[in-house]
């Protein structure tokens, strides 16, 4: 199922209601009445993420000027809860191994995450609502079809997820360049949720704060960092490595 727009008053209604898995939800910047604003309550009521545009961009993205002033974003595959997630560790009788991904912004990092997500058996992702980049048709192609088999959870707060995590007995290893701790070097046995910043900015303060350990990733060459994907391969398998034996 790829990502797909659906326009027009009545049928985001009654998409909403039907409880699809959904992105984004465009609102034609404006005078908001009559059913947009039931529509608006019914977004909030529900913490889906919605913007308001100018007309215009909603002409372009629907492709046509017949969208009743409000359009939204499928996603190609449910999201899942945190608990979700837990529970399917259990159910392997596995200690959890959990991505979490801190506001990445490029599908196709996200899709290459999820593909080695899959291979090194992680049992999910998650994923903030905001500022982040969703599970769309672009994502689960660059994933190779591994985003139908890797959980991928949907939050409105990253501390307060590692926070969740945290209370169910994981440890938290965060990513960044400034980590005292070369990747090769760290314990990663036992309930482990690893986190991956953005492309530009790395992890941000508050989720720093909320490791546990930060790694890095010694380099020798005259780039200073790596893709994020890559680098998340890198730690993702040593996360492996660690959890099936040297």
């Amino acid at each position: 199922m790829n990502e797909e727009i659906i326009y027009g008053r009545n049928a985001v209604t009654e998409a909403l209601k039907s409880d699809m898995p959904v992105n984004k939800v465009i609102i034609a910047s404006g005078e908001v009445s009559g059913s947009l604003k039931s529509i608006i309550a019914l977004v909030k009521e529900k913490h889906i993420v919605y913007q308001f545009v100018e007309k215009n961009k909603l002409n372009e993205i629907t492709g046509t000027k017949n969208h009743q002033g409000v359009a939204l974003y499928t996603a190609p595959a449910e999201y899942c809860d945190i608990d979700d997630i837990l529970k399917k560790a259990h159910e392997a009788n596995e200690a959890p191994f959990i991505i979490i991904l801190d506001e990445i912004q490029d599908p196709h990092n996200f899709g290459a995450i999820i593909r080695t997500a899959d291979a090194v058996g992680a049992h999910g992702i998650i994923i903030p609502k905001r500022r982040s980049v969703q599970l769309t048709g672009t994502v689960a192609k660059t994933s190779a079809g591994a985003s139908a088999h890797v959980p991928i959870a949907r939050v409105p707060n990253i501390p307060a997820a590692i926070d969740e995590l945290k209370e169910a007995g994981l440890w938290i290893a965060g990513t960044d360049l400034t980590g005292t701790v070369p990747f090769y070097k760290a314990d990663f046995k036992g309930p482990i949720g690893i986190v991956i910043g953005s492309e530009g900015n790395g992890m941000g303060n508050l989720v720093t704060k909320k490791c546990d350990f930060i790694v890095s990733i010694p380099m020798k060459g005259e780039v200073s960092s790596l893709n994020a994907s890559v680098a998340a391969g890198v730690v993702l398998y040593e996360v492996f490595k660690g959890r099936i034996g040297d």
